[in-house]
């Protein structure tokens, strides 16, 4: 039986120890690649999925080809969220925006596995408020602040899910997730450099002050994260220091791994 503190999936470190053992024992853990589709507009999602490492995105479509980032989901999270509520589709696309590990789990099964656990149900009720939290401070952002500050937020919010400094990133990428031209994020990125906060290079960023980061950020960050930690009660960043303090066994950090490339859906 796998320890629930060796996930690095924080909503799964947060649930009570026979709650996370149902949730692991039902899922297999997978590896998604840069672009994987996890769920597409308007159509009936397979999996949910608990990421444990990388950075998925939330993506709204208009017609004319018209999208934006709305949010992102990393090992704080669970995509698939909606079927919380019975919903088993969405016209928003979520793909994989820096490659991931995952636990996934069907959709059905996972219907069951909330519908016989109060306990999760409220969990998830209370990380679904954290979401539709994020998604409503990035249209705040999007809307009333600069794009250095829209950028220094989104930076800060992928370092919180991935752990590392060091961002694998494009500015095609940065365009979608901002919501302006490849050269507003070339400006963006220059001014945070030469504010000696990132250091940019070819399909790479890396931060190098994360304090002046959020300073530069003006408050717009912060607010869905502090809500999570009051609502989860456990952040991405507690999560890393008890991985950092518990040996995982070698069963479950190497057993039942599959990559996107072998994965049918």
């Amino acid at each position: 039986m796998p320890d629930r503190n060796a996930t690095r999936n924080t909503l799964i470190a947060a649930m009570d120890e026979e709650t996370a053992w149902a949730v692991l024992d039902a899922s297999e853990r997978v590896e998604l690649d840069v672009h994987y589709q996890l769920q597409a507009p308007n159509t009936p999602n397979d999996y949910v999925y608990f990421p444990e490492s990388g950075v998925t995105s939330i993506v709204a479509h208009a017609p004319g080809g018209l999208k934006i980032e709305t949010g992102i989901i990393g090992k704080e999270g669970m995509v698939g969220i909606t079927v919380l509520s019975g919903v088993n589709q969405s016209p928003h696309e979520i793909f994989v925006q820096m490659a991931t590990t995952a636990r996934r789990i069907p959709v059905d099964q996972m219907r069951s596995l909330i519908a016989d656990n109060q306990a999760l149900q409220d969990l998830l009720v209370r990380y679904l408020h954290t979401v539709h939290l994020q998604v409503a401070c990035t249209a705040l952002a999007n809307g009333r602040t600069t794009i250095v500050q829209r950028l220094a937020r989104w930076l800060l919010m992928c370092h919180d899910r991935v752990g590392s400094p060091r961002l694998s990133l494009t500015h095609e990428f940065l365009s979608l997730m901002l919501g302006t031209r490849r050269a507003g994020v070339t400006t963006a990125l220059h001014i945070l450099e030469g504010e000696h906060l990132i250091r940019s290079e070819r399909s790479i960023c890396t931060i190098t002050d994360r304090a002046g980061l959020k300073a530069r950020a003006g408050g717009i960050y912060g607010i869905p994260e502090a809500e999570y930690r009051r609502l989860i009660g456990v952040s991405a960043q507690d999560q890393d220091a008890i991985i950092n303090a518990t040996a995982a066994s070698d069963s479950y950090r190497h057993g039942n791994t599959r990559s996107e490339a072998a994965l049918k859906h």
